[in-house]
Formats: C-alpha cells, structure tokens, sequence
C-alpha cells in the first residue's frame, strides 16, 4: 500500500491552484460577490471532493471510517481551520452570500436523502429477526437512558445556548435523540471489516443498531412535525404519531410489493441501461415527498424507501453497486464536507462552551454504553459479548452529523449546540474501531455458531445461492411437470422471483389466427396447473429449512402463456436479467436418445446463461410431480460436477431424498493417490450437502468408462434420477460431451443436466 506522500503531485498542483484562484478577491467579487456564481459552485465541489477523498484515504489507512475524513475535510476548509488561519481565502472559497450557499446546499440536502436511501438498503430486518430479543432489548435501553440524559440536558442548558428559549422542549427533544441514536454505517463497516458479520454477537450489534436507526427516524420525523407547529399541541403530536404508524404499516406490507413489482416492471420494460435507477429515485421521492406531506422529515421517507428497495429481489448485484458509487463518491463527501462547513470548533476556546462539549460526550458515551450494556445483558447475551455489543453502539458517526444538520436547518440546535454534536460524533466515532476491535477479538466462538458459520460459509460459496431470479420453459407434458417442480425446489431455496413460459399448443393457427377464447382459457388453465406444481415443490424446500434460515417471503412467479419454441422468443425475456433458465419438454431427445430434440436446442440457443435441462423417465412420468426421488451425482472435481451436487442437495432437502455422491476416478491413477483424491473430494460435497442438511451417502469407481461407472452404481443402488454437471462444447447442435451423451442415450431411469 502506498503511502500518502505518493499521491501523484499532479492532484496536489490542482488543488493548490483551486486555492490560489479563490484566494484572489477581485476575481470573487468580479465572479460572485453579490451574485451567486456557477464557477465558484463547481470549484467548491472539486475542492470538497478532493480534499474529502484524500483525508478519508488517511484516515482508511489508519483503521478509521473513511466518512470521518469527509467530516474533516470541511472542517479543515471551513471557520475551524481555513477560516482561522487564512480567514480571506476561506471567504473567497466560500462566501456568505445566501444565493451562493444556497446552490451547494441544494445538492447537500438531496445527498441527505440519497444517504437515508443507501442506508436502508444496507438496513437488512431479517438480522433483527434473526437476534430480536437481545438486540430489541439493547437498542431500547441503548435509547431510552441517553435519550434521558439528553433530555435532562436540554431543560437545565442555559438560554444563551438555545436558538429559542420560548422552544426549550423542542431543543431538548432533540437533544434526546441526537444521544440516542448510533450510526449502523460506522457499526456495519467495523464489524464487517473484524469477520464478525455472522457472528452471534456481531448479528445482535448489527441488529441493535438497525433498531436504533429506524427508532430515531421516526423519533426525528415526530419532533419535526412539533416544530413546525412551533407548541407543544396535542392533535398535531397524535396527527404526526398516527401518520407515522399508518406510514410505516403501509410501506412494509402494501408498500413493499408494490416497490418490488414496479422495480420489476421497470427493469422488464425499458431498454435503457440505468432505467432502475431512475425509478429507484423517483420512488424515494415519492414517498419522502408523503412523509413531508403528513407532517414529517422527507428523510423518514427516503429511509423506508431504501428498506423496500433493497428487499426487492430483482435488485442486481451491478444496479446496487452503480447507485452506490454514485452516493459514496458525490453526494456523500459532499454532504459531509457542507455539514464540517457549518461548525466552528474554535468557539470551544471557551473554557464554559468546551466544558459543556466534554461534558455532551460523558452524558453521550455513559448513557449509550450503560444502556446498551444492561439491555444485552437482560437479552441473553454473555457479560464479554455485552461489553463488545455497548462498545459497538456508542460511534455516532455520519447519522449523528445528519441529525444534528436536520436539527440547525429546523431551528431546534444553535450554532454552538451543533457544532458540540458534531464533536462528539467525531470524537465517539473515532474512539470506537479500536475499542470494538479489542472487544471483538477476545470472545470465543461457541460450537453451535461455529457449525452455523461453517454452513454459512459453505453456502456462499455455492451455485444454487447466488441465484437470483429463475426462467422457466415447460409445457403441460409429464416432463414439463417434472421440471416445473425442479424449478420450485431450486427457487423455494431463497424465494427467487420466477417466470414461466408456458409452450402450449395453443399457438398461432396455421391459417395465421390467433387462438379462440377457449382455447385461450384451456391454456391459461394448463399454464397455471404447472404453476401450481413450482409452487407445491418451493413450499416443500421452504418447510425443511432451519429455523433461522427460514424467511416470509412468498414466491413470486410470472406466467407467460402460449409461448412459441423460438430461439428469439428466449433471448428476449432473457435479456429482463436471468440467472437459470430450467427446460422441461414432452420430446427432449431424439427417438434414438443419441441427442437433443431441436425444440431443446431452440430454447437453449437463445439462453447464455446456465441451463438445467429435465429428461424424465421410468417411473417418473407415471407420477412427475409427486413420486419419490432416489438421487446419484457423480462428481470428478470439477466445477460443474459440484454445481450439479447443489442441485441435487436443493432437491433432496424439499423431497426427502436419498443422495448418493460417486467419485468416478480416472483408472490411470494410481491407488493411493485415486484414494486421496476421492476422499479429499467427497469430504468437500459431503461437507457441502450437511449445509442443505442432507446427509449424503458415497461411492468411488474406477471403470474403463465414466458412464459404465455411472449406471452400475445406480443399478446397484437403485436410484431413479441422475443430477449430472455437463458444460456445453462448441458447435451448433447441444453437446455436452461423450459421457452425458451415453448417459442420455443408455440409462432407462429419469436424468437432470445441470448445464454450465
């Protein structure tokens, strides 16, 4: 890593010359000393983007959050630093005028609401779930008794320190929360950064701070609607509680699917590369513009609008990342540098005010840490796991710069009442990486979460748990049934959104007319006899979860009837952004089984992603949907071999499967090196099964040909269906190699090709 000294001299040479430029009075006032000036609005974005990225690289580089270097940089650009040492450069930089503040504070207060956005995407509810009890109790006590202390705090301040003395309760209120409230970023990016994302304690610091996030969202959206109103007022406290409530009732039922669908319709419909993004956006403001519209901060708003943004499960890896970038690289630093602007640490050369300020961080730090720490301790959580979880809690970081900026622009903090915040989010912010590192790595692992991490662990690294969203292509044969309830058992996994193209005949007529309406409704009927399946087959999956891995959401399938086998057809839904497309058709191969029928071929052409293809037979076209499975996978250490293992692990959990995992090793190999290779192998699918809670049985052959191999070991344990991973090989026609090709065209008993 390189050190900062070997940042390129280039980037230093423009920064200085930015300086050197609005060093120059006359060319301030020639550019906007009594009108605003675009050219100093620009040069002060470059300025608080540059300076916020270089202070928050140093301060990554010494275990630090790099947001606290962004906060910095405007404090070092502002009246702290700048404005002290060379007060005319800092005027020019930044001029008092209303008009020209007022340009960078239109894109401050937006980046307010991007934050709010980004950080209920990150806001994940199933880590609340999943540790509820320890972590509601710590995030209570941990609000509760500092919101106490602050609130106290506020009634005994003096009237010189209010912005209104007539408005004490207001200011006090605020005051509560501003101690109160921790920063689940900060939290989230140490945790992370220890490996203890997954751990118990880590779950329950993570999920306290959730808690505490959304708590105080809506504690600042209540006192927000009371300051408007400017008295304490019965009705407009029980009009602002009461929309609240209705509010967030809505938004996590109704609401939530009715996000997930227009992000889905959005992302189905428009061509356009950053279409989602655009309706990401406009759902923020639509419901910050509703929260404003009942009375409370737009910021409730964009926060719940994140929450339901980030649970709809066709939200792509690469769409999440894009708006990411653009938050954390320009609205971010940009917010942050602004607010860093707006306090003036060299008020605290007042022995009363810095007084005051040590004493805002002993009521902060005791209160946050003490609460925390008893609510832990009654949640369940050990007195070394309770220490760490207090620990966690008390960095306020970037929310509390956010609330104490909603705080000065509302009228309930003054100057000097933020800037005191400020330095307390910035002095509590930096104490708690290396205490929660202490804290975190000196508590040991319990068994049960070492098993549980194990699995976890396992699963991430998988095939079947990186899928996002599943293509369907069946039609109402036995075969199309078989695969229906394959695609239910692969999706019922995490409750992936899935379409079904439903290839019926039904189609065009041959004179050109379309179907009739009761042929129409025939299909649509058949159609959804085949959703019906999928759907049977996911709940199955769902119901043998574990607990903790179970989750409420439902399975959400699209169906498309009357669909024609066409290569375009495919390729058209498939460029919606799909991660598998499962194929079950009444003629999958050729009359002699030496190949693939050309409808099979048709759909997999137009589909570049992975495939799983379903050849039912024997006794599974009797009974397609229902009969039980008796599973083999034959394995050879390949990838695709183990992606096929994934799948039949997927589908053995929802039918209560037998597994059989055969090892076919190459006969040239000598015996202990075949017998190394095969138990190290079959150690690692085992292995992999246990975290499907499946316990799989194995076998090791060594014939003249894999597929002798193959077929004398389901004969022999009379298995019904092969999982087999193949790879397509190059050429026109479905080719995936002479061993799957004898497989198809030898076997009597039902097969599954997992196709990479």
């Amino acid at each position: 890593m390189r050190p900062l000294t070997e940042i390129p001299r280039r980037f230093l040479m423009v920064f200085v010359l930015l300086l050197l430029a609005g060093a120059s009075p006359a060319w301030a006032a020639d550019q906007g000393g009594l009108h605003p000036s675009e050219a100093i609005f620009v040069i002060q974005l470059m300025v608080l983007l540059l300076v916020g990225r270089l202070l928050g690289e140093a301060l990554l580089r010494m275990g630090q959050p790099a947001v606290m270097g962004q906060l910095m940089a405007g404090l070092v650009l502002g009246p702290s630093i700048l404005g002290a040492l060379f007060p005319e450069v800092q005027q020019s930089l930044f001029p008092g005028g209303k008009e020209q503040k007022a340009m960078l504070d239109a894109i401050s207060q937006f980046g307010v609401l991007l934050i709010l956005l980004l950080t209920g995407m990150e806001t994940d509810l199933k880590l609340v779930k999943a540790s509820s009890r320890a972590s509601i109790s710590a995030s209570v006590f941990g609000i509760v008794i500092p919101f106490g202390l602050g609130f106290a705090l506020g009634e005994f301040l003096p009237d010189a320190m209010l912005p209104d003395p007539g408005k004490r309760l207001i200011t006090s209120l605020f005051l509560g929360t501003a101690l109160s409230i921790a920063s689940v970023k900060i939290v989230a990016t140490v945790v992370r950064e220890m490996n203890f994302l997954r751990r118990t304690v880590g779950q329950v610091i993570l999920g306290s701070a959730i808690v505490d996030d959304t708590i105080g969202w809506i504690i600042i959206a209540v006192i927000f609607g009371l300051a408007i109103q400017g008295h304490v007022d019965p009705l407009s406290i029980a009009k602002s509680v009461i929309g609240t409530i209705a509010f967030m009732a809505f938004s996590l039922t109704i609401g939530r699917r009715l996000v997930s669908q227009i992000i889905r319709w959005v992302n189905d419909t428009f061509v356009s590369e950053f279409a989602v993004i655009t309706a990401i956006l406009m759902i923020m403001g639509a419901m910050a513009l509703t929260t404003h519209m009942l009375g409370v901060h737009f910021v409730l708003g964009a926060f719940v609008a994140g929450i339901l943004v980030g649970e709809s499960p066709i939200l792509t890896r690469h769409i999440d990342e894009q708006l990411r970038g653009l938050i954390l690289a320009f609205f971010m630093p940009v917010f942050f540098g602004t607010a860093g602007l707006s306090a003036d640490l060299t008020v605290l050369k007042d022995p009363h005010l810095l007084f005051l300020t040590l004493g805002l961080i002993a009521i902060a730090t005791i209160g946050k840490f003490g609460g925390a720490f008893v609510g832990g301790a009654l949640g369940g959580l050990s007195r070394p796991e309770a220490l760490a979880l207090a620990t966690g809690m008390n960095a306020r970081g970037s929310t509390e710069v956010i609330v104490a900026t909603i705080g000065l622009s509302m009228g309930a903090l003054s100057q000097d009442l933020f800037t005191m915040i400020v330095a307390m989010a910035i002095l509590t912010t930096l104490a708690m990486p290396p205490s929660l590192r202490w804290a975190l790595a000196r508590l040991p692992m319990r068994k049960d979460e070492k098993e549980r991490l194990e699995r976890e662990e396992m699963e991430a690294k998988g095939f079947v748990s990186k899928l996002e969203r599943l293509l369907v292509a069946v039609d109402d044969s036995p075969n199309g049934q078989f695969g229906s309830r394959i695609a239910g058992m692969i999706a019922g996994t995490r409750s992936m959104p899935t379409t079904m193209m439903h290839i019926t005949s039904a189609r065009k007529k041959p004179d050109g007319k379309k179907p009739d309406k009761g042929e129409e409704d025939e299909a649509k009927e058949r159609a959804e006899a085949s959703v019906q399946v999928l759907k049977d087959a996911a709940e199955q999956i769902k119901k043998r979860k574990p607990k903790e891995q179970k989750d409420d959401k439902t399975l959400d399938v699209t169906v498309i009837p009357n669909t024609t086998i066409e290569t375009k057809v495919v390729a058209e839904e498939a460029e919606k952004g799909y991660d598998l497309l499962v194929v079950g058709l009444d003629k999958t191969t050729v009359r002699d089984n030496t190949g693939f029928h050309p409808n099979v071929v048709q759909l997999a052409s137009g589909f570049d992603g992975p495939l799983v293809i379903a050849d039912a037979r024997d006794g599974l076209l009797n009974d397609p949907s229902d009969a039980k499975l008796s599973i083999l996978v034959p394995v050879n250490g390949t990838a695709p071999s183990r992606r096929a293992a994934e799948v039949a692990f997927a589908m053995a959990r929802a039918a209560r499967a037998p597994v059989t995992v055969l090892y076919v090793a190459p006969t040239a190999s000598g015996g202990k090196r075949r017998s190394r290779m095969a138990d190290a192998m079959l150690k690692d699918i085992v292995a992999l099964g246990e975290s499907y809670d499946v316990d799989a049985k194995t076998a090791v052959r060594a014939e003249a040909t894999a597929d002798e191999a193959v077929l004398k070991e389901m004969a022999k344990r009379r298995h019904n269906l092969i999982v087999m991973g193949v790879e397509r090989r190059p050429g026109e026609k479905l080719f995936f190699g002479e061993t799957a090709t004898a497989i198809l065209e030898k076997s009597d008993r039902s097969i599954v090709f997992v196709v990479s």
